[in-house]
C-alpha cells in the first residue's frame, strides 16, 4: 500500500496552492482529482471564462454608450459562437499553462484522476486502489445548487457551467437567482442582447453589500433592459410551444415568465457527499459544508479542509488558494497560520462592479451600536468625468472615535481593482487622515478614496479638482 505524508483530495485553486507549498516543504504528496479538469471552477467554469465573456460584453456595449459626442460606433457583427469558442480556447491554454505544466513540475507530488472515499481516518480508496497519509487536505470544490422548484429537472436548466459553453444563444434568459453569478451572467446575455429577467428570492440582490450601491447597481442594470424581481418564491417549470415557462409568487400574486433558458443561480453546494467523511470522523454542517477551526482543521486533527467544502466565510479563488497554502503549512509544519477575513476584498465583475472590504454600515453598528459613514457619488471624481462613468458611488464607514476605516464599498468601472488599495488601508488600520495626507495620482478614478476621507471633514463640493 502506498503511503504519503500528504493526500489533497481536489485540482482547483486551493488544491494547487496546497500541492505547491508542499512541493516546496519537500512533503511526498498526493493530489486526487475528480470531476472538473485540474484547475477546478477558476480556471475551466469560473472566474476565466466567465470575466473573458463580461470583457466582451462590456466591449459591445461601450462601444454604444461611450458618451463621447462627435463618435458614432457601430457594431457590425457579433458572432456568439466565435465569442464563446474565443472563451473556450484561453481556458484550454491558462489550464495547460498554470496548471497540467505547472504540476508536471512538482517533483514531490503525484497526481492520479479518480473519486477519493475514505474507508478510515487515515487512509483512503481511489480507483480499487488504498492509499495511507499522515495528513490529507480536502479541497474537493463546490457544485451549482439545484433548487427544490417543481418539475425543473424535467424542463430542464443549465448552469454556469453550460452557460459559458453553449454555442447557441438564448433570446431568452430566466436567471433564478442573483449574486455573483446571477447578475454577472445576466448582464453578460444582456450585453450580447439576450432578452434576460431575474428571478431572485431575497429583497436586495446581494446582502452582504451595502444597500445604497446594490440597490444603484439593480437600477444600473434595468436601465439595460434586464428585469429583475425580488422577493420571488419560485414554484415551478414546464414547457409550452416549445418555450420554458417559470412559475412564481410576488406578494402573494401568481406571476410567469417564459425564455428560451433557465439559469440556476442559487448558490452552490461543497463536493462532500461522496466522500465517505463519516468514515474519517469529519464533521459537515447543515449545508453539508465541512466544519473547520481557524487553522483549516478538520474535527480530526490532521484533516484539513479549504476552500468551498468548508464554512468559514468568503467563498472565493483568492481565499481558496490562500488558504491551501497555509493549510499545508499548518499540517506539514504544525503552525498555526490563520486568516482575518475582515481584510479580503470581494468583487462582484458586472460594469460597473461592485466591491467591498471591511464592514459594511450594518456590521458596524452591530459591532459599536453606531457607525460614522459617507457616500460619495463618482460625479465628485474627476477622472469619472472625463471618462463619463459618474454613474457609481463609494461608501466608507470609520471609527466614530479612533476614525480607524473600518470599511469601503466601490460600485464604479474596476472596482475590483481599486478595493485592492482599501484592503491595504484596512489591513494596516489606518485612518482617514492618513489618506487624507497622502497624494494620489491626478486625475485617476482611486482618488475617490481619498476624496470619501476627505468627505468626513470637509464639504467635498467645494474643493479644487487637485486638492
Amino acid at each position: 500500500m502506498e503511503r504519503y505524508d500528504l493526500i489533497i483530495i481536489g485540482g482547483g485553486a486551493g488544491a494547487f496552492a496546497s500541492a505547491i507549498k508542499a512541493n516546496e516543504l519537500k512533503a511526498k504528496t498526493l493530489l486526487i482529482n475528480k470531476g472538473l479538469p485540474l484547475g477546478g471552477t477558476c480556471v475551466n467554469v469560473g472566474c476565466v471564462p466567465s470575466k473573458t465573456l463580461l470583457w466582451a460584453g462590456e466591449v459591445m456595449h461601450q462601444a454604444k454608450n461611450h458618451g463621447i459626442p462627435g463618435i458614432n460606433i457601430e457594431v457590425k457583427k457579433f458572432d456568439f459562437a466565435a465569442v464563446i469558442q474565443h472563451e473556450l480556447d484561453l481556458v484550454a491554454k491558462l489550464r495547460e499553462e498554470k496548471y497540467e505544466k505547472v504540476l508536471n513540475q512538482l517533483k514531490n507530488v503525484t497526481h492520479i484522476e479518480g473519486q477519493a472515499t475514505f474507508v478510515s481516518p487515515n487512509e483512503i480508496e481511489v480507483n480499487g486502489q488504498k492509499y495511507q497519509a499522515k495528513k490529507f487536505i480536502i479541497a474537493a470544490g463546490s457544485t451549482a445548487t439545484v433548487p427544490p422548484i417543481e418539475n425543473i429537472k424535467k424542463v430542464g436548466y443549465i448552469t454556469h457551467v453550460e452557460a459559458l459553453k453553449i454555442k447557441q444563444q438564448p433570446k431568452e434568459l430566466i436567471v433564478i437567482g442573483a449574486g455573483p453569478v446571477g447578475l454577472e451572467f445576466a448582464q453578460m446575455y444582456a450585453r450580447f442582447r439576450t432578452k434576460v429577467t431575474i428571478l431572485h428570492r431575497g429583497k436586495s440582490i446581494f446582502s452582504p453589500g451595502e444597500e445604497e450601491l446594490t440597490t444603484r447597481l439593480a437600477e444600473i442594470l434595468v436601465d439595460e433592459g434586464i428585469t429583475i424581481k425580488t422577493k420571488v418564491q419560485v414554484k415551478s417549470a414546464r414547457k409550452e410551444n416549445g418555450k420554458k415557462i417559470v412559475s412564481y409568487t410576488i406578494d402573494d400574486k401568481e406571476e410567469k415568465v417564459s425564455g428560451d433558458e433557465i439559469l440556476l443561480a442559487v448558490g452552490k453546494t461543497p463536493n462532500t457527499q461522496k466522500l465517505n467523511l463519516d468514515k474519517a470522523g469529519v464533521e459537515v454542517d447543515e449545508k453539508f459544508a465541512i466544519k473547520v477551526n481557524s487553522q483549516f482543521q478538520t474535527s480530526k486533527p490532521h484533516i484539513f479542509a479549504v476552500g468551498d467544502v468548508i464554512n468559514l466565510p468568503l467563498r472565493f479563488e483568492t481565499t481558496a488558494g490562500r488558504e491551501g497554502t497555509l493549510a499545508s503549512e499548518n499540517a506539514l509544519k504544525n503552525t498555526q497560520n490563520s486568516i482575518d477575513y475582515n481584510t479580503v476584498p470581494w468583487t462582484i465583475f458586472t460594469d460597473p462592479q461592485l466591491a467591498g472590504v471591511g464592514l459594511t454600515e450594518e456590521q458596524e453598528m452591530k459591532q459599536l451600536g453606531r457607525c460614522l459613514c459617507r457616500t460619495v457619488s463618482f460625479a465628485n471624481v474627476p477622472k469619472a468625468l472625463i471618462i463619463n462613468r459618474t454613474e457609481g458611488l463609494i461608501k466608507m464607514a470609520i471609527h466614530p472615535e479612533t476614525k480607524q476605516i473600518m470599511g469601503v464599498h466601490i460600485l464604479a468601472p474596476n472596482a475590483g481593482e481599486l478595493i485592492a488599495q482599501a484592503m491595504v488601508l484596512i489591513k494596516n488600520k489606518n485612518t482617514i487622515y492618513d489618506v487624507v495626507n497622502s497624494l494620489p495620482m491626478f486625475p485617476t478614478l482611486s482618488e475617490a478614496i481619498k476624496i470619501a476621507a476627505l468627505s468626513f471633514t470637509t464639504d467635498i463640493t467645494k474643493l479644487s479638482c487637485c486638492v
